[in-house]
This record gives C-alpha cells, structure tokens and sequence, in this order.
C-alpha cells in the first residue's frame, strides 16, 4: 500500500447472513463472512478485499420531456365574471341572496329604496298626465275644426306639437326608469336588482339597511361568477420563463384532492413581469362540470415541454445518500470502488433517474448502492465523515 494513505489500519466489520430451509421441521443456520474495508485518505475510494461480486450497469441516455413543477391557486375566469351594481343610490331594503350562493340568470338578489327611481317615478307620472291633457286639447281643437267650427289651422298645429312633445317626454320618463332597473308598467321607489347571468356569488360588499352608492362609486355590490369553467394561475420565475410555453400539457395536483388526477393545457404566459417578485403569470383553463375547483384552492402544476430532451438517467438502486448529497460507486477494479458526487433530477415513469451533472452515457457503475454501502458500513464512516467536514471548510 503507498505511503500517502494515511489511514491503513482502519477495518471494518460486517456479517452476511445466509439462511436455508429444507422443510418446516428443520432450524435455521447461519453462516458469518468477515468482510475487509479499507477507506483511502481521499475519501472517495472503498476497497473491499474480500466479498462478493457487485453487479454494475452502464450508464444510458434517454429522451425525456422536461419538468418544471410551480405552485398556482384557482381563480374564477374573467370572462365568465360580472360585476353587479345599481345604476341607481339609495337603502338595501331587502336581500335574497348571500356570499357564496349559487344564483340563477334572472334571480332577485336585492331590493333597494331609491329617491333616484322615487324621483324618476314621479317625472313619468306627470309626463303621462301632461300627454293626457295634450292629447285632449288636440282632438278638441281638432274635432272643431273638421265641423267647421271657429278654430283656425294654427291652432290645431300648435296643439299637435304639444302632443308630440308630450309623448317624447313621456318616453325619456320611460327610458329612465327602465335604466334604474324598473318596471314603468307598475313603477314603484324600490329598484330590484338581478343577477345578470347564472353563476356564484363570489363577492358580497353590502348589508341589510347599509347604503347602495351609484354606479360610478366602489366596491361592487356583489360580484357573479361562472364557475363551471376556471383558471389555475402559476408563477414563473424569471430564470425558468424558457422552459415553459404556450400549448404545454400540465398535470394538476390539489392540495384538497391529492389523488384526483387533473391535465390541462398552458394556454397563456402574461407579457408583464412582476418588478418585485419577478415572476410573470402563467395562465391554465381547467373545465369544472363537477364543481370541486373553488376559487383560492392551492394546486400544483407540474409543466411538461412539448420537447424531449436527451438526459443521463440511472436506476434508482444505484444511488446512495450520504450527508445530504447523493452519490454512486464506480468500479476501479482489484475491488476498489470510488464514490462519485452527481446531481440528481426528476424521476421517469419506468422509475429510472435523471442526472444533471457527474455522469456521463456509458459510465459503468454499481448497480445497487445501498448493498455495497452495507457490506463496507458506509453509514457511520469515521474518516469519511472527517474529510466531508474539512470539505465543507
């Protein structure tokens, strides 16, 4: 053994067990096989004198699709949202609907007493007294003047266009009540507000007796939602803005439903970037027929590439753990084993690893780690454990 290595007195122990049964009838045995270790002073050599053979495998390359996994939360669609407001101020009188009720197209939600609609009630009413008192002077004046009466032309013109002006105004009194959500058939002070299409109550602002401001005043009165259609927002990270793109398949995880399988597609990455979190929105449609997506729901949404790429990969049993990093054993031959540092990726679906960095395709390596580790008693290496520290200073 050369000089340099310092540490030439250190062996470790382990044992093998091997048991064989004929039958029910007969015992146990077990036979103990020593094992020789010697750890090299660089700390990444083992050599075992005396054991077994470990297999190995070459290392491969597959064509994998990337993953980037990002958190997102479920957001009502905004095309599918409709803010609910009265064009008209006054009292809530009454309420019918609350925050978080499914309402129907047409639905009452509340009543309000309006001195807006009380005043736009009483304009109608005199445009329609005002139209009645034209209409008479005119088929009075008209009805003379076709018996010959003394009534002059004039004076049956000018009573005609005091009937059109009537009736124009009779309308605009008809209109502005329409516009306070009224009905100028059976007009009354209190506006009835209903809900524009079928949906959630997503956002309720108001409160039994509380005041109702105009349309040009905040926060709405409530806020509708279609939620049978919704969106999951993710997001993306400034460095990993190249890894994702618009049409890629992305598998949805619920933190509420862990074992519901969901897929979607990225349909839009929003063009702004958040200054402060440097983060930019990525944007997922998501059908819910069923209704169990609720607005604020936490999710996980791992992106897949529309592209493969060709990485290292290993199968898992080759990798061994040790202080929190991962590494493998490459043979050197005359039963010296060197641990190699890698980094490790995600998993495939045949459950192989992909390795970022420490390998390289055809790389031969002991294909079951931890079964090495064990024979060498790898899991409390005294020097191993010194050199890692004076590593890490």
């Amino acid at each position: 053994m050369n000089s340099h290595i310092a540490i030439s007195g250190i062996f470790l122990c382990c044992s093998l067990t091997m048991t064989g049964c004929a039958d029910k009838s007969k015992d146990s045995t077990q036979t103990e096989v020593k094992t020789e270790v010697q750890v090299i002073t660089d700390g990444k050599v083992v050599e075992i004198t005396k054991s077994k053979d470990f297999p190995t495998v070459r290392v491969q390359t597959l064509a994998v699709a990337e993953e980037l996994a990002l958190n997102g939360t479920i957001v009502p669609d905004v095309n599918r949202t409709v803010a609910v407001n009265a064009l008209a101020g006054g009292r809530i009188a009454e309420i019918h609907a609350r925050l978080g009720d499914a309402v129907k197209k047409g639905q009452l939600l509340l009543k309000i007493h309006s001195p807006d609609l009380a005043n736009a009630v009483a304009a109608l009413k005199q445009a329609k007294a005002d139209e009645l008192l034209a209409k008479r002077y005119y088929d009075r004046n008209k009805f003379l003047y076709d018996k010959g009466a003394v009534v002059a032309l004039k004076d049956v013109e000018a009573a005609e266009d005091n009937l059109v002006d009537a009736q124009a105004n009779t309308e605009n009194a008809i209109t502005q009540v329409k516009l306070l959500n009224a009905d100028p058939d059976h007009p009354t002070a209190f506006v009835e507000l209903r809900a524009p299409l079928a949906g959630v109550v997503v956002e309720q602002n108001i409160a039994l007796g509380s005041a109702a401001k105009s349309l040009d005043a905040t926060p709405n009165l409530f806020t509708i939602a279609d939620l049978s259609r919704v969106w999951l927002l993710c997001d993306v990270y400034e460095n990993n803005l190249a890894h994702v793109n618009v049409g890629d398949v992305v598998k949805i995880r619920l933190n509420a439903y862990p074992d519901l399988p969901l897929q979607g597609k990225l349909v839009n990455i929003f063009s702004l970037l958040d200054p402060v979190t440097r983060t930019a929105k990525a944007r997922i449609e998501l059908d819910n027929d069923k209704g169990i997506l609720r607005p604020g729901m936490f999710a996980t949404a791992l992106f897949v590439s529309q592209t493969k790429t060709s990485r290292v990969v290993i199968p898992s049993s080759a990798l061994f753990r040790l202080h929190d990093r991962d590494w493998v054993f490459l043979p050197e031959g005359g039963g010296k084993f060197r641990r190699v540092e890698i980094q490790i990726g995600g998993a495939n679906a045949d459950g192989s690893l992909q390795v970022l960095d420490g390998l390289q395709e055809g790389d031969e390596l002991v294909a079951n780690a931890l079964q090495l580790a064990a024979a060498a008693q790898l899991e409390n290496p005294i020097a191993l454990e010194d050199k890692d520290k004076g590593e890490a200073k």
